[in-house]
């Protein structure tokens, strides 16, 4: 067991000598793509709690202590000392404006590294290539071995990228979607808090009274209207027929 385990060892360290000086650059960044991505997806895991029911969120958010992991501070931090709704909803926008961009911003960067891998592999393969030529021009007895060499070189280099850039790209899916997940649990979170608040603060139900409507009547039409009144009836006796002349015993009419 022991002997096979070095000879694995063996020919995993030749084929890294095989591949030149750009494998160190490769190796570095592996390195740093790994590290940073898993310990990205690990904080994720501990803020995330995958599918919960409302029911379940009503429950932490009445009583906050109840709450796995961090949901306990951000239930705390979001309720203790509200004054009001607004503040509940500032609150929550504090919490995402603070731990969203950092997940981000470290994304972004696993990105690059992801992007970086199969570059560094190709700029291998590049220089593997000019070995082979070099060889092929020089001739000779040992322009076997160095074409061998530059071949070996340019293969292994792309070879390496691409085993560090595909499982990348997985963890970096895997990682998009834990913030996802952790955006809409705030959102969630958001929701049911201020209708918990809405119900156990004084005046903070919502209550629709449609009220009537005043009337409004203006200065100037109350000025200008005059209200119509009927005529006074003549009396029979003062009805006089027109000769032509003057019109006698009849009364003139009075302004009412």
């Amino acid at each position: 067991m022991t002997t096979e385990l070095t000879s694995m060892v063996q020919k995993i360290w030749d084929s890294w000598v095989a591949g030149g000086w750009t494998m160190i650059p490769i190796a570095l960044v592996a390195m740093s793509l790994y590290v940073t991505g898993v310990h990205l997806l690990m904080t994720l895991q501990r803020r995330t709690i995958g599918r919960v029911r409302d029911e379940q969120l009503k429950d932490w958010v009445a009583n906050p202590d109840q709450a796995p992991g961090e949901l306990k501070e951000v239930l705390r931090y979001t309720q203790d000392d509200v004054a009001s709704l607004e503040d509940a909803a500032n609150r929550f926008k504090e919490v995402e404006a603070v731990r969203v961009p950092d997940i981000d911003r470290r994304l972004s960067s696993v990105n690059v590294m992801v992007g970086a891998a199969p570059l560094l592999g190709l700029l291998g393969t590049v220089l593997g290539m000019l070995v082979t030529f070099r060889a092929i021009a020089a001739g000779g007895g040992t322009m076997v071995d160095a074409m061998a060499k530059g071949i070996s070189e340019a293969l292994i280099t792309t070879e390496m990228g691409l085993l560090v850039a595909v499982p990348g790209m997985v963890l970096t899916y895997m990682i998009r979607r834990k913030r996802n997940e952790y955006v809409g649990l705030l959102a969630r979170l958001e929701s049911v808090t201020l209708r918990h608040l809405r119900v156990r603060m004084h005046g903070m139900t919502r209550t629709f009274v449609r009220a009537a409507r005043p009337a409004v009547v203006s200065e100037t039409a109350a000025a200008v209207v005059v209200p119509r009144m009927e005529p006074e009836p003549v009396p029979a006796d003062a009805v006089a027929e027109w000769d032509g002349g003057t019109l006698e015993n009849v009364p003139l009419p009075t302004t009412p």
